[in-house]
């Protein structure tokens, strides 16, 4: 018998309503194999990384073509949020270039590749909101939505590019700091939300994800600000080859704890849902759902 129906967490769901949230959220996270799920996310966004960098500087040679420095600029304030590694990938990464043939074929597979994490929420979303596998997207759909959400990243990189710029540039350097934290926390909260309502294919509305969208924000704004000294951390060696090892390591560390805060926000959003349209629903031991092969 799972925890969230014992005698004693019953009675505790009926007198608290914050707490009956808890465990039902607590309880999608066991049934619906949430932690499977937030390990494939860092997997998958860890795989991402490099394509992503390699499309997103061919597309900036183009739509910035005759402006170097700020298609640099634009470039290390996204490789800036990557722990260790994101400043070395700007370094390196170089445009796909050749005949227009290899281009689109380079810059395609990029895309693909680069897809792939998003992929991965949608499955992970629709397991938290319960869809039957033969209702969910199909492969078409899903590309499209992935491509939605590298846009959303995108244009989301692009803005907090400019708030950084038009904060500096008012000279408010006192206020600076504090500024930029709370214009990230309010890009994070609106992506995240986005992410939240669009790349599912349950009907979500805004005021289904706007709980989760804002504590996920909250706390992906923390890690992106420690996300240095986690990998720092795990990098710390005597060795070259297993300080390498152990960078890769504390980055996957970092994509998991990121995994694990979308997810689990992802449940409380689909657990205050239930419980809205069926109070009774936490107590329903034998809940049927659909988990995702």
């Amino acid at each position: 018998m799972a925890w969230t129906t014992s005698d004693k967490v019953l009675e505790l769901r009926e007198r608290s309503h914050a707490f009956d949230v808890f465990a039902e959220m607590m309880d999608g996270w066991r049934r619906h194999l949430s932690g499977r799920n937030a390990s494939l996310l860092a997997f998958f966004s860890f795989l991402s990384i490099f394509p992503l960098m390699l499309a997103a500087v061919s597309i900036l040679g183009f739509v910035l073509e005759g402006n170097q420095d700020l298609q640099e600029k634009v470039i290390d304030s996204a490789a800036s949020e990557i722990p260790v590694l994101g400043p070395e990938l700007a370094e390196n990464t170089e445009a796909i270039n050749g005949s227009i043939i290899a281009l689109l074929i380079g810059l395609g597979g990029a895309l693909w590749a680069s897809t792939k994490a998003f992929v991965g929420l949608e499955g992970a979303l629709d397991d938290t909101w319960e869809v039957p596998v033969d209702d969910r997207d199909g492969l078409p759909v899903q590309r499209g939505k992935a491509l939605l959400g590298l846009a959303i990243i995108a244009i989301s990189q692009v803005g907090t590019f400019v708030l950084a710029g038009i904060v500096n540039a008012a000279g408010l350097h006192a206020f600076s700091n504090v500024a930029i934290i709370a214009a990230t926390v309010v890009i994070n909260i609106v992506v995240i939300g986005a992410l939240y309502r669009f790349l599912t294919s349950f009907p979500a509305t805004w005021s289904d994800v706007w709980l989760g969208a804002i504590i996920a924000g909250v706390i992906f704004t923390v890690l992106q600000h420690f996300g240095t000294l986690i990998v720092t951390e795990f990098a710390k060696s005597d060795s070259q080859a297993m300080g390498t090892i152990n960078t890769i390591l504390g980055l996957l560390a970092w994509l998991g704890l990121i995994g694990i805060t979308v997810i689990m926000c992802a449940e409380l959003n689909a657990a205050r849902r239930r419980l809205r349209l069926d109070p009774s629903a936490g107590t329903n031991a034998t809940l049927d759902i659909a988990i995702r092969t």
